[in-house]
């Protein structure tokens, strides 16, 4: 395989134009969707029960997570957003419609089952606004069988009405039931037809994505597909070539955590990008949600007309920004725009 020379590295300017051209852009976000709900409290004493603090409870708060949160990025980006999935006929699930609601985002593609609950994850935090909150432990209550036929159903027709209508799919598999091989298949062969840029963020099992534009695995996912533990770049760079041939994708993206992320294309010279510039370990607050970030910033960029490699310099900005905060985080154009110019 004969490969091209490196890629140049992109201007600010140019990359601030391809952020400018995310407004009005439509994308389909289809995945499991996870209501995160945080409780805070102030660490008030030692509990006579047992060794364990007991907190006064100081705030309570539902966040849309899991493939609702790079939903949320794509919206924050000033994309046109429009969610499918399953949640619960619960009380978690009118919650979490709710905040999604408050994102303007569209929710026609959301199926509400009564026989499933909604998939919440829980974590408690201590600290007070003054001090570093700390997270102390999270409960998961969350459902992994697949959706029902009833509900997977009423995703495909939908998924069918709205694809000629969208700019890009994003497909968020958390492993809970609701990217099926029938929603793949209802998908993704449509998508590509219609000239769609596909992009997979998925916990595993690759292969099922053949063809889609690009995947966006973190390091751990990668390794484990191909059965190759990560120790050099030739490791690495092996890691990215199997995945290409096997997915047979235009691309894959591995995010590596304090490492960076690596960029594959088929016929291309591997792009390793470090962690972003002026982003250091200090400052890294929580990376819960990152990975979400870097997939709707990636998709975007794409549909802006960016190279992969523009595309890659982005998400790994647009990541270095939401570590610096608390929970899943977004970013607006404006602060993407602010910290390329740092």
């Amino acid at each position: 395989m004969t490969l091209d020379t490196p890629t140049s590295i992109p201007t600010a300017s140019a990359l601030s134009s391809l952020i400018r051209a995310f407004a009005g852009k439509r994308v389909l976000v289809i995945g499991d969707m996870v209501s995160d709900e945080y409780i805070i409290g102030n660490p008030a004493r030692i509990s006579r029960e047992a060794p364990v603090l007991i907190l006064d409870l100081t705030e309570e708060r539902i966040v849309p997570g899991g493939a609702c949160n790079v939903a949320v990025n794509t919206r924050s980006l000033g994309s046109d957003t429009l969610l499918a999935g399953v949640v619960g006929d619960d009380i978690a699930g009118r919650k979490l419609r709710e905040a999604i609601a408050t994102w303007n985002m569209n929710q026609d593609g959301v199926v509400s089952d009564r026989d499933r609950p909604t998939s919440t994850k829980t974590r408690i935090l201590a600290g007070s606004p003054q001090i570093v909150q700390q997270h102390i432990v999270r409960v998961d209550r969350v459902d992994t069988s697949d959706i029902s036929s009833t509900s997977k159903s009423q995703i495909i027709d939908y998924i069918g009405r709205v694809l000629p209508t969208i700019d890009a799919v994003v497909l968020s598999d958390y492993a809970n039931g609701v990217i099926s091989p029938e929603i793949i298949e209802n998908c993704v062969p449509t998508a590509r037809s219609l000239n769609k840029v596909v992009v997979v963020d998925s916990h595993g099992s690759f292969s099922r994505f053949q063809g889609v534009t690009a995947l966006t695995p973190n390091q751990p996912e990668a390794e484990a597909e191909v059965g190759i533990t990560i120790r050099t770049q030739a490791e690495l760079n092996e890691v990215g070539r199997r995945l290409l041939e096997r997915s047979n994708a235009q691309g894959v993206l591995i995010t590596r955590g304090s490492e960076g992320m690596s960029l594959f294309e088929m016929g291309k010279t591997p792009l390793h990008l470090p962690i972003y510039p002026h982003t250091f370990s200090s400052e890294i607050v929580d990376t819960n949600g990152a990975g979400d970030t870097v997939a709707a910033t990636f998709t975007l960029a794409l549909t802006a007309g960016a190279s992969m490699a523009e595309a890659a310099y982005l998400a790994n900005a647009a990541a270095s920004l939401v570590v610096r905060r608390m929970g899943c985080a977004s970013n607006t154009p404006d602060e993407l725009m602010g910290i390329l110019h740092e």
